[in-house]
Parts: structure tokens; sequence; C-alpha cells
């Protein structure tokens, strides 16, 4: 698979999103660990979670737990190998809002919810830790600062943020300097507010990681809405949401996608899209399906 670079890995150009295998709807366990078995057996080598995925009033780190299992399990390669990159910051189920997200973005929360990944996961040290959500009750200096010390401490290789707006992002850069290695944003056809963040952290020398890649393109409207991401995918004869994964790759050398999934096929499906690429006349119509 052709791979990217993230901070000090390098990984496939896309990536395993396994929060669908923890939240409502997710498959049983058995398939969730076949999913990601599949996964790694067709090449893939960075998997993306957080300690906030797992269904409401359910015990945390379900799906920490469950890579784990999976990584134990896998006898396709060296699981030592796989990238995951894990988040704090972001829970589910807090007192005042039940069954939903709130965020903690504390400097000691965070320093705790590394800890508990680490065990969580089974390993010496957290490959890439995020701070998950801005918490606008805590100073956004003070909650990066919390993953600059992780860092410092060895308990993370590398630091991440995620959901930021440019100036967010501005800030974490001056106070994580080099251990800032990426940016996760929400980004796909129908949402495109991180267009700015999309283009800073390329200029910053960041990866991107775009998540709800193919938003908007299989609703009732969406051919409609998006003509040319429903034709090119016909003539390709793919489906649409891997076409979505192949116009985000193209968007810039810096861009890594981790598609969302719960079933081997549809993961190899996406999975494809690292080998894809448009021709000019292609990626000119859905730019023009995006921007206009």
């Amino acid at each position: 698979m052709k791979t990217r670079k993230l901070g000090p890995h390098s990984v496939g150009a896309v990536s395993v999103g396994a929060m669908r295998l923890s939240i409502e709807g997710r498959p049983d366990r058995e398939r969730a660990v076949q999913t990601i078995h599949a996964a790694l057996d067709a090449g893939a080598n960075h998997i993306d979670t957080a300690y906030a995925y797992r269904l409401p009033g359910e015990a945390q780190a379900h799906n920490h737990r469950l890579i784990r299992r999976a990584l134990e399990t896998w006898e396709g390669g060296d699981a030592a190998g796989v990238v995951v990159a894990t988040k704090g910051g972001h829970l589910r189920a807090a007192e005042d809002r039940p069954g939903r997200w709130s965020q903690n973005g504390h400097p000691a929360h965070l320093k705790l919810v590394a800890e508990w990944s680490l065990q969580d996961l089974g390993v010496a040290a957290l490959d890439l830790y995020y701070y998950h959500r801005p918490d606008l009750n805590v100073p956004y200096a003070d909650s990066v600062g919390a993953l600059k010390e992780l860092h410092e401490a060895g308990t993370i290789k590398a630091a991440g943020v995620s959901n930021v707006n440019p100036e967010q992002l501005r800030i974490a850069r001056e106070i994580l300097g080099d251990a800032l290695v990426v940016v996760q944003n929400h980004f796909s056809p129908a949402y495109r507010a991180s267009d700015e963040v999309l283009r800073l952290s390329g200029d910053l020398g960041l990866a991107f990681i775009p998540y709800h890649s193919a938003e908007g393109l299989a609703d009732l409207d969406g051919p409609a809405r998006f003509p040319a991401f429903h034709r090119i995918a016909a003539e390709r004869r793919i489906s649409v949401q891997r076409l979505a994964l192949v116009w985000e790759l193209a968007l810039g050398d810096h861009v890594v996608t981790i598609p969302g999934t719960s079933r081997p096929a549809s993961i190899l499906d996406s999975l494809q899209a690292a080998e894809d690429a448009l021709s000019a006349e292609e990626l000119a119509a859905l730019n023009a399906d995006v921007w206009g």
C-alpha cells in the first residue's frame, strides 16, 4: 500500500478508523476483530481510536481493548509495527449529559487518560496521542501543554490535535513544536469548515486526517448535490465512498484517511483507494462539485 508520513511514522495512505466498532450499531466482537485482521492482512498499519469510543453507560475503553485483542491474535505479521493513535479529552455519558458527548480538557485529566490508555492497549508508550476536542472551560494552551509534558516524559511518541480552528492549531504548534505531527478534523464534500485548517496543516508540515470523509454523498439528494462524484464512481465501477477517499488523498500529500468500518468487506473496499489515481479532468470535476 502507498504510504504517507505521520510524524515519525510511515503509514498507509488509507488507514483504519475504529470508532464504529464500538459505538451504536457496532458488530459483535468476533466480526470486529475479523474486520481489523482483514485490514492488517491487506497492508494497513495505522488504527485510529479514542478513549471515548464505547456505548453510553458502558465501561470505558471498549475500543482500546478490542484493538488490543485484535493485535494480540493477528497472525499475519508483526503487530509491533502497527501504529495505534488514540485521543483524550472527549467523553461519553458524562453526568451532566447522560448518553451524549462532553469534554474534559483539564491537564490532569488528559494525563490520566494517557496513562489509562497505556494500560488498556498494553504498551509502554503511545504511538500518537491527540487532544480530542477543545474544552471551552479550559484555556486551550493549558490542555495542549499537558501533551507537551507527556511527550517530554516519553509517555507519548508524538502528539496530535483534533477538531481545531486555525488559531488553535497555531497555538498547538507554538507549544508543541515538532512533537505536533497531525491534525484530525471533520472534513468532507458536504462539510468544508476545515478548508483553511487543511491548507494550514500542509503549510506547517503536518499531516491532515479528515473524518466523516464521505458525508453527504449517500444522502437521497447526494446524486443531485454531487453529480461528478456519482458519475465518476459509476464510470470507475467503485463505491462513491471509496471515490471520496481518493479525492481527499488528491488534495495533498499530507492527507491520510481513516474511513470508519464495521465489516471486512467495507474496509477492504476503502483500502483500495490508496492505489487509485484521478486524472486532472476528474479531479477538476470533483473539485467543482465541492467548491463550485
